[in-house]
């Protein structure tokens, strides 16, 4: 993969095939980060969730991707927006354990668990933001 460019990088999320440049390009800033190995991992395997509910759940949409800092230390940004039908039981999607079946198995209980921050803005009929960040140690 190419070297990023400087800011947010954007990709669709409307097919199979998009979930897997989502995660490349999550993958891609968690290296030039320097996030270890196993951060690197959890990253990636939050994302791929995120993105396959985005595109099952939300009927598509895009993924934006960023390096961020707070000024001590570096990391990872990625967002994931849809236009979908919003989550209408966002404490039953957020239980420890719940999965519709059709991802990863993670649900968003076990996303929100691989990653520092993570932060959902949900409404019925307006659809779905996932913000997820991941720190370097």
């Amino acid at each position: 993969m190419p070297p990023r460019s400087e800011g947010p990088e954007e990709l669709p999320i409307t097919a199979d095939d998009d979930v897997v440049r989502v995660r490349q390009l999550v993958r891609t800033y968690a290296q030039q980060t320097k996030l270890s190995l196993v951060d690197q991992t959890k990253l990636v395997t939050a994302a791929s969730e995120l993105a396959r509910n985005t595109l099952i759940y939300g009927g598509g949409g895009f993924a934006r991707v960023e390096e961020v800092s707070d000024g001590r230390r570096a990391g990872v940004r990625a967002s994931f927006h849809d236009e979908g039908p919003g989550i209408p039981d966002l404490t039953l999607a957020l239980a420890d354990g719940w999965s519709s079946g059709s991802g990863l198995g993670l649900g968003l209980s076990g996303a929100k668990r691989l990653v520092d921050q993570f932060d959902l803005d949900t409404e019925v009929g307006r659809g779905t933001v996932v913000t997820v960040t991941k720190w370097k140690r």
